[in-house]
């Protein structure tokens, strides 16, 4: 998925049947997903959502005020500012005060005890969150030798997961969607910072 400037483009997110968050550009179908939000540029309709973008303020146009804080992070922890951006675009839509109804919390949606193991104090400074964020995601590529899709995975789901299934990509819908979307966002965010 990636996330159009231009008008009418729609993002939707979802609760999945775990209450993990789901976001996309297209409806999803079944019984298993609740749809939270759903948003066209500069106009978001929010119906019980616990995170919401501020109405007539698209999440994309956050972007530009998080680079200096993902660029150090990313030079902290050996990380590529693009991958950073992708995780964020697909957690939270560069949304600081987005919630999931799981528990997950800012810009990476780090669960509590995330944020703890990583020495987040305060899980709603982006600062702070983006750096737990990143720290994670430099163990997780540590503990899966460089392997970006388990990386993401147990991001997604929990290492735990992905060692249970033979460290290879949970047979989770939700968790195969987010590693695909990510890598998307990933490869999109390389091209434009080649081009630009």
């Amino acid at each position: 998925m990636v996330f159009s400037t231009s008008v009418g483009a729609e993002v939707f997110r979802y609760k999945d049947s775990k209450g993990r968050s789901i976001f996309t550009d297209r409806p999803l179908f079944g019984s298993g997903y609740t749809l939270i939000w759903r948003s066209s540029v500069g106009k978001i309709s929010s119906p019980g959502s616990q995170s919401r973008a501020k109405s007539g303020t698209p999440s994309w146009k956050n972007k530009e005020k998080y680079v200096p804080i993902i660029k150090s992070a990313a030079r902290k922890h050996r990380l590529k500012p693009e991958l950073l951006h992708a995780v964020i675009q697909a957690e939270s839509s560069y949304n600081y005060k987005a919630k999931s109804s799981a528990g997950a919390m800012g810009l990476m949606q780090l669960m509590p005890q995330t944020a703890k193991r990583f020495g987040v104090e305060n899980v709603w400074d982006p600062r702070q969150n983006v750096e737990g964020g990143a720290k994670y995601l430099r163990e997780l590529l540590d503990l899966f030798r460089n392997d970006l899709k388990l990386a993401l995975a147990a991001y997604n789901a929990g290492e735990g997961a992905v060692k249970k299934y033979g460290n290879k990509i949970p047979p989770y819908r939700e968790t195969r969607d987010y590693v695909r979307k990510v890598i998307r966002f990933y490869l999109n965010e390389r091209k434009a910072s080649k081009t630009s």
